[in-house]
């Protein structure tokens, strides 16, 4: 990739409302608009795509699904389409010189995308840690049911599963005095298994917890982030019902959204189509990838159509009861550092979003939402790094801050 002193940023805005009028002038493009190409130049990303959701659909009972149009047709969502792409074709050949914007607006409308590398509205992509939003969910419908209780040991359902001595300060590890909110808040003192797989060894769930446990342990009651966690969820949840967490998700989130585009793939290893290519941040092909690398963690497979979906039904209550929704919206156990599968982040115009990012070889992804779900974006960049990290604050604030 070139050095980011050699990037000229070319925008190309498509309106598609319309050619304007004589007497009607021409809207201004959103601030996003012209921030995404930045994660294609300074972020050298081969291409960058968002969606955002506005004005959601009335309220409705948790787990029902979304209204159709006809039935509410003065209440339809509005969507804004964005993506950016390198000028070249080239991605490991050092040759692109600049990005290209391309701008839509409404629901199933705007231009094709180009080849690789641009990426489509419609393409599905690996989602990574968004996939503990869902995990999180499942759980606290369970706890709303009443077939679990947040304070219950992992002991309770997975006896034995836990046990194990940091030789280096003496850490003891004990599932019987872990608790489910210490696995949802990421305050359970687990290392992250992934320090030892770097993610890209496929593991079953029992070898992801042993390999955590054979690792340094972290300060219980204190945040800190560990895949380990969810995994162990993960397990939990089959333990309880008897289905597994794909199983669930599929159940309770997926199928009554109408999220099409969304699977837990298991062990399966491709895209469903339409999808583009997903590279490395050193320009490696990983579009095939064991999503077992992640599991309860990171397996998702979405669109940003969906994930906008999923968040504004999340948040706007239509998935969890309110008592619920509240206790996935505390900070205080993590430090006000995250909640129970979603996390806030305070921009500089004060306004504070709720979401999560996912990450996993050959993508990154990050939803953000308002709290009430009415204004959601989600972006997505088909590696798995951006080179420059302050971009992604930058382009939550040109959505939420103007």
């Amino acid at each position: 990739m070139p050095n980011s002193r050699t990037l000229l940023v070319i925008p190309l805005a498509v309106a598609l409302f319309g050619l304007p009028t004589a007497s009607s002038p021409l809207a201004a493009a959103p601030a996003t608009d012209v921030t995404l190409p930045l994660l294609v130049t300074r972020g050298k990303a081969p291409a960058a795509a968002l969606l955002t959701r506005e004005d959601p659909w009335p309220p409705a009972a948790p787990g029902q699904p979304e209204p159709q149009a006809a039935q509410q047709p003065d209440q339809q969502p509005r969507w804004h389409f964005t993506q950016a792409r390198q000028t070249t074709t080239g991605h490991t050949s050092g040759s692109a010189t600049g990005a290209v914007a391309r701008t839509g607006s409404a629901e199933g409308t705007g231009p094709s995308a180009p080849s690789t590398p641009g990426l489509r509205r419609t393409d599905h992509f690996r989602a990574g840690s968004i996939t503990k939003t869902f995990i999180a969910t499942v759980v606290l419908q369970l706890a709303a049911e009443r077939r679990l209780s947040l304070s219950d040991p992992v002991e309770l359902h997975l006896p034995g599963l836990i046990r194990a001595e940091d030789d280096t300060d003496g850490t003891y590890l004990d599932g019987r005095a872990l608790t489910l909110r210490a696995l949802l808040t990421h305050t359970s003192g687990l290392a992250d298994y992934t320090a030892g797989t770097k993610g890209l060894i496929p593991v079953t769930p029992l070898q992801a917890v042993r390999t955590a446990l054979a690792l340094p342990a972290t300060t219980p009651g204190r945040w800190s982030y560990s895949n380990t966690n969810y995994v162990v969820l993960g397990m939990v949840i089959k333990q309880v019902t008897g289905n597994s967490y794909a199983t669930e998700a599929a159940r309770r989130i997926i199928t009554p959204l109408s999220l099409s585009g969304t699977s837990f793939p298991g062990t399966r290893t491709t895209l469903p189509s339409p999808h583009g290519r997903a590279y490395t941040s050193e320009g490696e092909d990983v579009t095939a990838l064991n999503p077992r690398v992640a599991g309860a963690a990171g397996e998702l497979i979405s669109t940003l159509a969906d994930l906008d979906r999923f968040y504004a039904a999340l948040l706007g209550g239509r998935l969890l009861p309110a008592a619920q929704l509240h206790q996935m919206l505390n900070t205080r156990d993590a430090q006000g550092r995250y909640g129970m599968g979603l996390y806030p982040q305070k921009l500089p115009c004060g306004t504070t979003v709720w979401g999560h990012n996912g990450h996993i070889a050959g993508s990154y992804v990050r939803t953000a939402a308002t709290r009430d779900g009415d204004r959601v974006l989600t972006f997505r960049v088909n590696t798995d790094e951006i080179a420059d990290p302050t971009l992604e604050r930058t382009l939550l604030s040109a959505e939420f801050c103007s």
